[in-house]
C-alpha cells in the first residue's frame, strides 16, 4: 500500500513523501496514529495544493528578508558611548544596543539574534556586522561607534 506521510516517521520518511509500506503496517500503525493517509487521486491533489501553498509562503518570507536586507545595507547607525584612553570604550557594545539603535535610527524592529557578532565591540570605529536574515540572505549592517 502506498501512503502519503503527514508527519516525519523515523526510518520511513519525511512529511509529504509517498512511501510504500505493507498493508498491515499502514492499517495498524500509520493510519490509526494519523501519521499518513492512503494514496488516492484526491489526497495527491491535496498534497500538490499544500506544496504550492508552502512554496508561496517560503517565497514571501524570502522576499521580505531581501527587502529588509536592502534597508539594512543602505543605512547605517551611529552609537556614542563613553571612552577611555587608547580608543577603548568603557564597557562594550552588544547586539542588544545595536538592535535598539536600529529601532531608533532606522525606524523598524530588528531581532538581535539575527546579528552575527563574534564578540562585543570594545573599540571606537566603523564596524560591518553580518546579519543573517534568511538562510539565503546575509547582509552587512554598518555601525559607527563614536566617543560621547
Amino acid at each position: 500500500m502506498e501512503v502519503i506521510l503527514l508527519q516525519d516517521v523515523k526510518s520511513l520518511g519525511k512529511k509529504g513523501e509517498i512511501v510504500k509500506v505493507s498493508d498491515g503496517y499502514a492499517r495498524n500503525f500509520i493510519l490509526p496514529k494519523q501519521l499518513g493517509v492512503e494514496k488516492t487521486p484526491k489526497t495527491m491533489n491535496d498534497l500538490k495544493a499544500q506544496k504550492l501553498a508552502e512554496e508561496k509562503r517560503l517565497k514571501e518570507i524570502y522576499d521580505e528578508a531581501v527587502a529588509l536586507g536592502e534597508k539594512i545595507k543602505n543605512g547605517s547607525i551611529t552609537l556614542s558611548i563613553k571612552g577611555g584612553e587608547g580608543g577603548r570604550t568603557f564597557g562594550s557594545v552588544s547586539t542588544k544596543e545595536i538592535a535598539t539603535a536600529v529601532k531608533e535610527q532606522m525606524g523598524f524592529e530588528f531581532d538581535k539574534k539575527k546579528m552575527v557578532l563574534a564578540e562585543p565591540i570594545k573599540n571606537f570605529g566603523t564596524y560591518h556586522i553580518p546579519c543573517k536574515l534568511h538562510p539565503q540572505v546575509t547582509v552587512e549592517l554598518t555601525v559607527k561607534v563614536v566617543e560621547q
